[in-house]
């Protein structure tokens, strides 16, 4: 079976398969890890525009690692999930410190290194360094959920478990850089989430999913739970063409990123403005904007006000007055942004 799977898979992509991504076509671990990171929760297409930015502006690990984390952040702004960014910087440090720059080539090291979990480890090992290991990302998880009609949630610790085994007892002696990105492929093509094209697919004559009829039911939904709902109230302190933004702590939402100030819980706007250092009066509330993260909903809640400086921002405050026409460039969250273009 697993000799019969990796040989249709191979000529599948030797014909069909993605053969010209950004990302492709080369074996420096830096190129292949930033796209394993990036492509993280976050579709292709969008993907390629900000890793063709990004390595124009950090071409290899040494760059990355001797910028600025708020020039990373703002490299990142927009693509989301930015824990990933915190971490590629905090890695990339880590890979000088401890490995002299290069990267380590076997996939435990690689593992151990910050943001780097086992699946994203073996990819950069198989692609990088020829290393016959398994990988379990989400599509590869999806097309062996429907081949083999495996129950359950991928996610959950004792399928995914069983999964590893699997991936692993699949693997050919030969050529696995290759059928991992025939895995890859086959997923992110044919085996998608929705409307998966089981004609084309290489796979569906021993597929369990096709021939009972269960493509919409595996791999199982994630158990859905109820989300929690949080308010926030965010400042917009304008003047003139400027705005007042604050960098937010490292850790936490949106960590290390710049966004409007926000109003501690149990405050009153125009004495907080105050201990900002500005003074603000005839505020108005702005429409709300709900954005959902992946374990609650963000009510934010925008009051404008022109403002008046009466202190200058102290260094290391966090605090600065960013002009209208330097926000496209800035490291906001995307529902920052999308406050500040109604706002301004």
């Amino acid at each position: 079976m697993a000799k019969d799977i990796a040989t249709r898979l191979l000529a599948w992509h030797k014909r069909h398969g993605r053969h010209d991504l950004p990302w492709q076509n080369t074996t420096d671990p830096y190129r292949v890890w930033l796209s394993e990171i990036m492509l993280q929760q976050t579709q292709v297409a969008t993907v390629i525009p900000y890793y063709q930015r990004f390595l124009e502006r950090f071409p290899n690990l040494a760059a990355l690692a001797a910028a600025p984390v708020a020039e990373v952040m703002s490299l990142w702004s927009g693509l989301g999930y930015y824990a990933r960014a915190r971490n590629l910087h905090c890695c990339a440090r880590k890979i000088v410190e401890q490995h002299g720059g290069a990267f380590p080539d076997d996939p435990v090291l690689i593992a151990a290194l910050p943001g780097i979990g086992r699946s994203t480890a073996n990819a950069i090992a198989a692609f990088c360094f020829d290393a016959r290991v398994p990988i379990l990302d989400g599509n590869v998880k999806r097309v062996l959920a429907r081949c083999f009609g495996i129950e359950g949630f991928p996610g959950a610790a004792i399928v995914e478990k069983q999964m590893w085994a699997l991936a692993e007892s699949l693997l050919p002696l030969r050529h696995t850089a290759l059928y991992i990105q025939a895995q890859m492929d086959l997923g992110a093509t044919l085996c998608t989430r929705s409307r998966p094209r089981c004609t084309d697919c290489p796979l569906a004559e021993i597929c369990v999913a096709r021939q009972e009829e269960r493509q919409t039911s595996l791999p199982a939904p994630r158990p859905k739970k109820a989300l929690p709902t949080r308010e926030r109230i965010f400042l917009v302190l304008l003047d003139g063409p400027r705005v007042l933004l604050e960098r937010r702590p490292p850790s936490g939402i949106w960590g290390g990123l710049l966004s409007l100030p926000e109003l501690p819980e149990g405050a009153e706007a125009t004495s907080f403005a105050r201990r900002l250092g500005v003074e603000a009066a005839a505020w108005e509330e702005l429409p709300a904007l709900r954005h959902t993260f992946s374990h609650f909903h963000l009510v934010l809640r925008p009051f404008k006000a022109q403002a008046t400086p009466v202190l200058q921002t102290r260094e290391g405050s966090g605090l600065h007055w960013e002009n209208k026409s330097a926000l496209a460039g800035a490291a906001l969250p995307a529902p920052i942004r999308t406050l500040l273009a109604m706002a301004m």
